[in-house]
């Protein structure tokens, strides 16, 4: 099925495929709309229901991936309920990686099921406003120990970059696997600065 739902906390769901996370194939809408054929509205200026046109913009979702370095990663637990994990990751050339230890939940989890899906906002960065992505993706699970050394620097520069070497040699031990998550599909996204009052109420931004 495909369209939008808006979820309770304000965030927009978009359905439909996506080739990056960057980019989905759902039109953009004009949030609240306008009245009688007039000049749109503002996002949020009558309800908090309709608010398409609060997603992030491609540019505002790189902003978030390059700021951001801890997601929420959601996975299928041993008993098949969902379950999720706060997660440090890096994002580069267009997927989603992680390091684990096999054994851990989130390692088992996409082992039997290679579907997942990665939440992040701008909470403790930089960034002004409230923003949110959320991306589903299949994982794969690399463990052969000359693909894992060949990966962690990708996670070592982006989450230490003033100790990379310090932090790969506590990441060289014997269980390390590093898990990839190519994005399949844009869930949901938000971008409260595109709302009347940043979503709070009182008047839009200029």
């Amino acid at each position: 099925m495909h369209g939008d739902e808006t979820e309770p906390d304000g965030s927009t769901t978009h359905h439909g495929s996506t080739t990056s996370c960057g980019h989905d194939e759902q039109r953009e809408g004009n949030g609240d709309g306008s009245d009688n054929g007039g000049t749109p509205r503002p996002v949020g200026s009558r309800d908090l229901e309709d608010l398409r046109g609060a997603r992030l913009s491609s540019e505002s979702r790189g902003e978030l991936l390059t700021a951001q370095t801890e997601c929420t990663f959601v996975f299928t637990a041993d008993d098949g309920a969902p379950a999720a994990v706060v997660l440090s990751f890096a994002h580069d050339d267009g997927r989603f990686w992680f390091t684990s230890v096999e054994g851990r939940a989130q390692v088992r989890g996409v082992d039997r099921d290679p579907r997942a899906c990665v939440v992040v906002s701008n909470a403790g960065t930089d960034l002004p406003g409230r923003r949110m992505l959320s991306v589903r993706g299949r994982v794969t699970v690399h463990r052969d120990p000359a693909a894992v050394a060949e990966l962690l620097p990708v996670l070592a520069r982006r989450l230490a970059p003033t100790g990379v070497d310090r932090f790969l040699r506590l990441l060289s031990s014997p269980h390390r696997v590093v898990l990839e998550l190519t994005p399949t599909e844009v869930v949901a996204s938000h971008d409260s600065r595109h709302m009347a009052g940043d979503g709070r109420g009182g008047p839009a931004q200029e």
